[in-house]
């Protein structure tokens, strides 16, 4: 039978996959470190360059699932939109996974910040895209096929899309780290070890509905089910 382009795909899918899971673990364990009183600032900074390099994979598997997803279902014909247009798509998701690099490479600095806060714009647009499709399709309207059994891509694209409002979320917590890293490096401030413990408390309870709903993707993926 040989290598197709659909197996490359769902290879490619299973690995950002692992990697976006795996990564949101590694994250949820090692941001503990960071806010941690009795340690020292320069062990929690440590323990937060490494959460942002846990974080890096994470991001970009998160990234790459949407192009993925969208050429795997153009395979299933579930997905109209072919040709020019997954040519399109995947240049825009090629300068989009670069802006995400980039803010890691400057992840200490301001233009590290305005490339983070660049690469959420992104998501703004993309996820009521997503979640406007999503819906649309399964109440007939397109642009996705949604008849008998092949709702699962609809559902699946619309639960994406819900993770990354939660993965944006996170987001917004791991850029007030910097900011409020740059005020702790002055000394000690108790107004700012507070604000770095409320942030861990959201960023850990919204981690439990993250991997349920990673889960919930995977299992309509693999399924197909509806």
């Amino acid at each position: 039978m040989g290598i197709t382009e659909l197996a490359i795909l769902k290879w490619l899918h299973i690995i950002s996959m692992v990697y976006w899971l795996g990564g949101e673990w590694g994250i949820f364990h090692t941001s503990s470190h960071v806010v941690n009183r009795n340690l020292s600032m320069d062990e929690r900074m440590r323990h937060m360059n490494t959460a942002y390099l846990i974080d890096l994979p994470a991001r970009t598997g998160i990234i790459l699932l949407m192009p993925i997803g969208l050429h795997m279902g153009h395979h299933w014909g579930v997905q109209p939109f072919g040709g020019h247009y997954l040519t399109a798509m995947w240049l825009f998701v090629l300068a989009w996974l670069g802006i995400c690099w980039a803010a890691f490479y400057y992840r200490e600095t301001d233009r590290g910040i305005f490339l983070t806060m660049l690469d959420e714009k992104v998501r703004y647009l993309l996820i009521p895209l997503m979640l406007g499709s999503s819906i649309s399709s399964l109440l007939g309207y397109g642009p996705f096929e949604a008849g008998e059994m092949q709702k699962w891509f609809s559902i699946k694209l619309g639960i994406f899309a819900l993770l990354l409002v939660i993965g944006l979320i996170l987001r917004f917590i791991m850029r007030e780290w910097t900011t409020l890293f740059r005020i702790l490096a002055e000394g000690p401030n108790t107004e700012a070890e507070n604000r770095l413990e409320k942030s861990l408390s959201l960023g850990r309870t919204l981690a439990y509905f993250y991997w349920i709903g990673i889960a919930t993707v995977a299992f309509f993926g693999v399924t197909k089910f509806m």
